[in-house]
């Protein structure tokens, strides 16, 4: 993706058929960080509140070609890209009358998926490639796969910033290709731009005639820290922090976190090395990829992006003017908790985004107004990314009382106090932490909060 990403362009698709399967049950042991099944009626796009629909041949300001060398544009046009009615997304390359090919691309919004640390991620689709073979498949290239969050708005960092390439494919061969990418471009520790690749057949039937599971785990509950990849179960790749410099695995896994991507590029530096110049003229449009469900779970804690509810306030509540730690909430929306390296330890709360928000219950202000809010907060988000942190009292939607605006502090655990005026409260409220921003992105974690009077 990245000015020499060769590693892939990803996509994930499903056959329309009569595959379709929902979310797998949640292993014991784990939780369900985030899921899109495709439910929805046929002909229509992706959920917007899941995906970003790339288009054009490159993003704003980045390397042609989505810097891999495609030929395709990309498009929102539901012939490209649509559900089929039958819980599956439909990825779909098409050549035009004057030769123009087409296809589609789409990207999570979220782009925090991360392990808290002593945690195990992992990142599943069930797909089912392409179903095209020989000649007729020459130039095909779909892939499942994650870029580093601080790609987004930057476009030249590429490979330091990571990419894992969950499920690859090219030129409908027979096979699964799992690869990392990171470091420098040409060559370091990564073999850059070919990457840290491993492949293997798909079991039972090829990749072309039947859906697989596709795995990823990023596993941070060992020393030192093990990237896998799977196919149906299977092991077939693994890398671990052993093989890097401090510098490399930190640039690569030190951020906040990755975004998913699921495309079908054609043609381009992948397919073309096994192949000579592709697409040709035997390459036959309109094979989709077929995508059952996208699945990211985390081992041994509780992160959702839909309200959850925590253990209620102690007798008397609590006092505004103590030290509040975030992940005492009694309910959020769209968070998640996570190890921080702040002052005295703990958790903090993360992946905070534009409308998600943290409750706290039986807040006693007392008879003397609190006028001032604190909060500690972090920041790792790109450039042009900013958002408001707001007090509201008794609603999620009541007035804003009180609020400040923050931008990147150096990264999501570096670490302020920020104050901000509120209107004089007195009395018990239960007390909201609203976010709002004018981006989709994540823009602030927050470890603690409190009132003063002054």
């Amino acid at each position: 993706m990245a000015a020499v990403l060769l590693a892939l362009t990803g996509l994930l698709v499903k056959v329309a058929i009569s595959a379709s399967a929902a979310v797998p049950a949640t292993p014991a042991g784990w939780s369900l960080v985030w899921s899109d099944d495709f439910n929805g009626s046929a002909n229509t796009l992706p959920s917007s509140s899941n995906w970003i629909v790339d288009t054009g041949h490159a993003y704003p300001g980045g390397p042609g070609n989505w810097g891999t060398g495609e030929i395709q544009n990309y498009t929102s046009s539901t012939s490209n890209l649509s559900l089929d009615g039958a819980g599956n997304l439909r990825i779909t390359p098409l050549r035009s009358a004057s030769g123009e090919w087409t296809s589609a691309r789409v990207e999570t919004r979220r782009a925090d998926f991360k392990p808290a640390d002593g945690r195990v991620l992992r990142i599943e689709s069930r797909i089912q490639m392409p179903n095209v073979t020989g000649d007729a498949a020459l130039g095909y290239w779909p892939a499942f796969w994650a870029l580093g969050a601080p790609y987004r708005g930057n476009y030249w960092n590429w490979p330091g910033i990571g990419e894992f390439d969950i499920m690859e494919n090219v030129n409908g061969i027979n096979s699964v290709w799992g690869v990392l990418h990171c470091g420098v471009n040409p060559g370091g520790p990564c073999n850059e731009t070919s990457g840290l690749a491993a492949n293997r057949a798909c079991p039972g039937s090829t990749c072309q005639a039947a859906y697989h599971s596709y795995r990823f785990e990023w596993d941070r509950s060992v020393s030192p820290n093990q990237l896998r990849w799977y196919v149906d179960g299977q092991q077939f790749h693994s890398v671990n922090q052993s093989q890097f410099d401090a510098a490399t695995w930190s640039n690569m896994t030190g951020h906040a976190g990755y975004f998913l991507l699921l495309n079908v590029a054609m043609g381009g530096a992948f397919p073309n090395a096994l192949a000579g110049q592709t697409p040709t003229a035997a390459t036959v449009p309109g094979r989709p990829m077929m995508v059952d469900y996208v699945a990211v779970w985390q081992s041994g804690t509780t992160t959702s992006p839909t309200p959850t509810v925590t253990p209620t306030v102690p007798p008397g509540g609590v006092d505004a003017r103590s030290t509040i730690q975030a992940e005492r909430y009694q309910a959020q929306s769209g968070t998640i908790v996570e190890t921080t390296t702040d002052t005295g330890g703990g958790q903090n709360i993360g992946a905070i985004s534009n409308g998600d928000w943290l409750r706290f219950d039986g807040v006693n202000f007392g008879s003397e107004a609190a006028r001032q809010f604190r909060a500690r907060v972090a920041s790792g988000a790109a450039a042009a990314v900013s958002g408001l942190v707001q007090v509201r009292l008794d609603s999620p939607t009541g007035a804003v009382i009180g609020d400040f605006a923050l931008a990147n502090t150096g990264g999501w655990q570096s670490w302020r106090t920020v104050p901000a005026n509120i209107t004089g409260v007195t009395g018990t409220h239960t007390v909201y932490l609203t976010f709002s921003s004018g981006q989709p992105a994540d823009f602030v974690n927050v470890n603690w909060l409190t009132f003063s009077t002054a």
